[in-house]
Order: structure tokens, then C-alpha cells, then sequence
């Protein structure tokens, strides 16, 4: 990915691609090609836009934004977790491929305050629920889990895309 102090310069089809996918892309089995339709484009320069968008660091990622709670999912834990910096990648290539685990991120550690590395996030219907998969995460990590926490949602917060200024 490119420095993410390096502008990259977007033309009017760009503009008009993001303008249109503010509000997330249309909810149906190909919403590249229904974009496309939609702005009078060709899908497969739909996707490309996209890709060399994201490629050149003017939009971060590509991704569904579900609603937790109207899944039934009332229940939001970050997890943090230490682990030994030598095997971060590995943790969380492992954490991160666990069913129940939405994302999860390397962060740096801010020391002595703070020592967590690893950022996992996990739902569920209640707090027990989300100690239950805290406790799995803990058995895939062994020995590598060198302390960790939970960081509980107190409030949902509004979640948007990406937005054109001007």
C-alpha cells in the first residue's frame, strides 16, 4: 500500500463510484454489475476502479458492515491480547481464522500502560457467551497468550463509509 500522506488523484468515474457507494454497495448477488447499471458502466471497470482505488491507499478496504445487533448479537467484545511480538503474524493469521472472530489487527503496545498487541473483536448474544470464545481464543493462542482483557461495547456507534468532501 502506498504512504498514506501520498494523495492519489481520483477522476470523475471514481467521484461518482464513491458518491454512489456512501450508503454501502446494493445488497444483492452481484453489486458490482448493479452499480455499473446503475451509473451506465462496465462492470469489469467497476471492479478494476476499486482495486487500483484501494491498491493506491485512496479507499482502505472492501468489506460488509453487518449489524450486530440486529443479528441478535447484543453482546461486543474487543479482546487484547499480549503476545510475543515474534509470532504476531502467526497469532493472528490464527486468531483471525477462528469462525466467531470478526477482525483482528496487530497494534503497537504502549508500554508500561498498556501491553496488548493483538486486537480480536468477538460477538455474541451475551457476556458469557463472548468468555466462552475469549477462553477458545486463549486455548488457540497457549502458551503465546501472555495476558489479556476484554473490552466490552457500552454503546453502538454509527458506522459509515467512505465520504466524499466537496
Amino acid at each position: 500500500m502506498k504512504d498514506a500522506k501520498q494523495t492519489y488523484p481520483l477522476d470523475e468515474i471514481d467521484r461518482r463510484l464513491i458518491k454512489a457507494t456512501e450508503g454501502g454497495l446494493p445488497l444483492c448477488p452481484r453489486p458490482y454489475h448493479t452499480l455499473a447499471e446503475d451509473l451506465e458502466l462496465d462492470a469489469v471497470d467497476v471492479m478494476e476502479r476499486f482495486k487500483r482505488m484501494r491498491d493506491n491507499g485512496a479507499i482502505r478496504r472492501i468489506a460488509a458492515v453487518p449489524n450486530h445487533y440486529k443479528l441478535g448479537y447484543s453482546a461486543n467484545g474487543m479482546s487484547v491480547w499480549d503476545v510475543p511480538d515474534d509470532v504476531i503474524s502467526e497469532a493472528g493469521h490464527n486468531v483471525g481464522n477462528l469462525d466467531f472472530v470478526s477482525h483482528s489487527y496487530h497494534r503497537p503496545r504502549h508500554l508500561p500502560e498498556w501491553p496488548f498487541n493483538l486486537f480480536a473483536m468477538v460477538h455474541g448474544r451475551d457476556r458469557p457467551e463472548i468468555e466462552d470464545k475469549v477462553k477458545v481464543i486463549s486455548q488457540t493462542l497457549g502458551p503465546w497468550d501472555q495476558g489479556h482483557r476484554v473490552l466490552y461495547s457500552t454503546r453502538i456507534l454509527k458506522k459509515t463509509g467512505f465520504r466524499l468532501v466537496a
